[in-house]
């Protein structure tokens, strides 16, 4: 029987083992520890449910500066990687249309993910490879910040690309079924 894990619980659970964990994010661990990330899930197959929910965590940040970032679980749509791109496309355009570039950004991730140039089973992708299609919505200030205190920021993608390498695309994708209960 196959079992699906709770998004919520399982992206949690995703991002303390494997973006913590693994320092994907050498900034994350500090989130992890003030708490300061919000999970929220996105049951929706609807794009425009999706993308009012986008501008709603714009103002529940807006409106609650100790929440340092948001995660947005698309729990229930987006699953072919391609439509999730333009789905990232309009929800960025979104956050210009209303004001928001400058302030927040969007990074992306998703259980397909694949960098341009990149083949499918490259273990350079689990960089952005998680558990649902999700959108990462950050506050620009706090990652600036961030940024001007970290030594050599720009080489973070390629020792991750070393580190994702070295655990290879069988284990990498063995832990991300497991995150999503598949082959239970």
């Amino acid at each position: 029987m196959t079992h699906r894990a709770d998004p919520l619980a399982a992206t949690r659970s995703w991002v303390e083992s494997f973006v913590v964990g693994r320092e994907v994010c050498p900034f994350a661990g500090r989130e992890v520890a003030r708490d300061s990330i919000r999970y929220v899930t996105v049951a929706t197959v609807e794009l425009q449910d999706a993308l009012l929910r986008l501008m709603e965590e714009c103002w529940h940040l807006d409106a609650h500066p100790e929440t340092e970032t948001t995660l947005l679980i698309l729990s229930e749509g987006l699953s072919d990687f391609d439509d999730y791109l333009d789905a990232l496309g309009l929800a960025e355009a979104l956050l210009v249309e209303q004001g928001y570039e400058g302030t927040y950004q969007l990074a992306s991730f998703h259980p397909e993910y694949q960098f341009e140039g990149e083949v499918e089973d490259a273990p350079r992708n689990f960089t952005n490879r998680s558990p649902w299609p999700m959108w990462h919505l950050i506050r620009e200030a706090g990652l600036e910040r961030a940024l001007a205190h970290y030594p050599d920021p720009e080489a973070i993608p390629a020792r991750n690309a070393v580190r994702m390498q070295a655990l290879g695309a069988e284990r990498l994708a063995a832990s991300l079924a497991a995150l999503r209960g598949i082959g239970r």
